[in-house]
């Protein structure tokens, strides 16, 4: 198989982690470059040692790299803002942008849900770790019975939030709270990040509340736990950390007010307890809030470089 050539934008955990990741599991894709501007960085290190063109100029020593004409797509792992400005440079060249960042140029995408509604676009947003855990449970429960509100708390390790993660905080909660209404199809959505600094340091968890009307509660079940399938097929440390709670609201007078303008009454309320463990590639295994983001990019990339529009192929 001829292997398309990507770049990479950000050389430190997620970059490096994503780097690693297609070097080892990827027969479509071909790392042309790990971009970065430390050049005492470790992933700029580890580019050099794979074999990969490592460059400490930015995104202008990109474009200025010899056979960056043949990069198909390029994939920025930095932060919102440097997303802006290095979208801006590569615009003239034409080049599929995967967006790793909260900056959401272009539109919210998680795999199983709506990949296939995007194949086209030329920036694809990743949205957040949290989004990529939850949006899909929240998707799940949409298909059986419409969400009026969903609350994701993503909790994580302190320890696995680099630089680039503790200064998005602002941005990630807004992109995940968008992306649970526009991805996942809640009438109103709100997401919270927690930072837990336990020693040793505890995998992701999250923690999904959905308010909906009557429905069958087996049906939420199955379609949650076929969903979490889904995900776990290129997110492998991806499960259930118990059962799936469907069970009447306590109070409708207390939920009403978490609700939008004009939203039926609820009854039921969901709650779906997940953990994430990575795949330790580069990154530790309890830091599952990069290898989710990292695994869903691979997973996007690789569906971009195949060309392949319908939904099947994307499952």
């Amino acid at each position: 198989m001829e292997r398309t050539r990507i770049a990479i934008i950000g050389s430190g955990n997620i970059g490096t982690d994503l780097m690693i990741k297609v070097l080892r599991l990827s027969e479509r894709l071909e790392v042309a470059a790990l971009v970065g501007i430390d050049p005492a960085s470790d992933g700029l290190a580890r580019a050099r040692r794979h074999g990969v063109r490592a460059i400490d100029t930015g995104v202008q020593g990109l474009v200025e790299m010899d056979g960056f004409a043949d990069v198909a797509i390029v994939l920025d792992a930095t932060s919102a803002k440097a997303h802006e400005q290095n979208a801006a440079v590569l615009a003239p060249y034409g080049k599929r942008l995967v967006d790793l960042t909260p900056a959401a140029l272009g539109p919210f995408v998680v795999p199983p849900v709506n990949l296939h509604e995007h194949l086209d676009a030329p920036d694809l947003n990743m949205v957040t770790c949290g989004g990529q855990a939850t949006v899909p449970v929240v998707a799940a429960i949409n298909r059986v019975v419409p969400v009026a509100y969903a609350e994701i708390v993503a909790s994580i390790s302190s320890r696995s939030a680099g630089p680039g993660t503790r200064a998005n905080i602002d941005e990630f909660t807004e992109t995940t709270s968008r992306a649970i209404e526009q991805v996942g199809g809640a009438g109103r959505g709100k997401a919270i990040i927690v930072l837990n600094p336990a020693e040793p340091p505890l995998i992701m968890r999250d923690t999904v509340l959905a308010l909906v009307g009557p429905a069958d509660a087996d049906a939420i079940r199955r379609s949650v736990t076929e969903m979490v399938a889904d995900v776990a097929a290129y997110v492998p440390g991806y499960r259930l950390k118990q059962e799936i709670l469907v069970r009447p609201v306590e109070s409708a007078e207390a939920v009403a007010t978490l609700l939008p303008p004009g939203s039926a009454p609820v009854t039921q309320q969901v709650s779906v307890f997940l953990e994430v463990e990575g795949a330790a590639h580069y990154l530790p295994a309890y830091a599952g809030n990069l290898d989710i983001m990292t695994s869903a990019a691979l997973r996007v990339t690789e569906q971009l470089a195949a060309g392949l529009a319908p939904k099947e192929a994307v499952r």
